[in-house]
């Protein structure tokens, strides 16, 4: 079997990605432009714009980043000169985890083998996944340290769920839930929460397991909620919906980048706990959003059971060591978050103002780089 190897990274950097909706400037539908549009992306980008699963969508990764700030810096530059080539082809970048109207039967799906595997083991389940996320790696330095940042971190994702939300609608209509994104992306094989590991070790013998079943190709063929990615040497957190806002992407970077080094510098320690209470709490987050409830599984916040506004006030005062040391930046934009309403409620309360997906897309839009 093979022993996979958790390259070495320095602690506590950071790579993002963000997957943008490609819309019509006209209709304000998805648009199959994403080949066009990476046709025109400069050589110095390199990889760091990719297609995505539809072509209506587009990825842009950060490089290594040192801290937020930085994160901030390299996303500004490439988010700008996307918007300026969409632009050129009649297009805007939206940023939300679910279009609120688009038809999944509409969509072109990208070309390449991994793809083409995966359509072909999902068909129906495949064809209606529309969604876009945040995506946030942060380095450790080696496995084990890597695990407890995955068995200890799933257990408060719903509470970065909940600050994240922003997919209430699909097909034209509201499904109730403030995240339908998580419920879409549960369909897929494999995906959404891990359960606990315990080691590398553990996690080697997972993978070697499933590749032997033929479960599975390659590790990322494993959609945790978060997951060790060892060609980066990085743990990569994907349970957030894409935020309305810039800023509010770097608030909850640095919520994740203060996490993991509670967990690596043994602030907070993993256990094995109910796999029934986290499905539960996830539950919450992607229906009711903050005010879903949520109970902690290891006791680390004052309260046990209390709304997810309240546990993030209380996770947010936990970390604060950690921000004054790693800069905070974006927090205030969380606090706003706490104060008011999440992507998924603005979305609601847009749409029921104006009538209109159009104007509440627009409006969105035109806040994107609001501070």
């Amino acid at each position: 079997m093979e022993n996979i190897v958790f390259a070495h990274s320095s602690s506590y950097t950071l790579g993002v990605e963000l997957e943008f909706q490609i819309l019509d400037r006209q209709t304000l539908n998805l648009v199959s432009r994403a080949p066009a549009i990476l046709a025109e992306v400069p050589q110095a980008l390199g990889d760091r714009v990719a297609p995505e699963f539809i072509r209506s969508i587009l990825e842009i990764q950060t490089g290594i980043c040192m801290s937020v700030d930085e994160v901030a810096k390299d996303l500004k530059s490439s988010i700008a000169l996307l918007e300026q080539i969409a632009a050129n082809h009649d297009s805007l970048l939206f940023s939300a985890s679910l279009h609120p109207f688009a038809e999944p039967a509409d969509q072109l799906f990208s070309e390449g083998e991994r793809y083409q595997r995966i359509m072909n083991e999902l068909q129906h389940v495949g064809r209606r996944f529309l969604s876009q996320g945040l995506h946030v790696h942060v380095g450790i330095e080696e496995g084990d340290a890597a695990i407890a940042v995955c068995d200890a971190l799933q257990l408060y994702l719903p509470i970065l769920l909940g600050l994240s939300c922003s997919s209430p609608y699909f097909r034209g209509e509201d499904t109730g839930l403030s995240s339908y994104r998580t419920k879409l992306f549960e369909a897929l094989p494999l995906a959404g929460i891990a359960g606990y590991i315990g080691s590398w070790q553990g996690y080697i013998d997972e993978i070697n397991m499933l590749r032997s079943s033929f479960v599975i190709q390659e590790t990322k063929d494993l959609w945790w909620d978060i997951r060790p990615s060892p060609g980066f040497g990085t743990v990569e957190i994907r349970i957030c919906d894409l935020p309305a806002r810039f800023v509010e992407v770097l608030g909850l970077t640095s919520i994740m980048q203060a996490f993991v080094a509670a967990i690596v510098e043994g602030i907070v320690k993993p256990l094995p706990v109910s796999y029934q209470l986290l499905c539960a709490n996830k539950w919450q987050a992607a229906r009711y959003g903050l005010e879903g409830r949520f109970t902690d599984p290891l006791g680390l916040l004052p309260t046990r059971t209390q709304t997810i506004r309240q546990a993030a006030y209380e996770l947010l005062g936990l970390l604060s060591p950690f921000f004054d040391r790693f800069g905070g930046r974006g927090l205030d934009a969380v606090q706003s978050l706490l104060a008011g309403k999440v992507s998924a409620d603005k979305q609601r309360t847009l749409k029921k103002r104006h009538g209109s997906f159009e104007t509440m897309i627009m409006k969105l839009h035109n806040t994107y780089w609001h501070e």
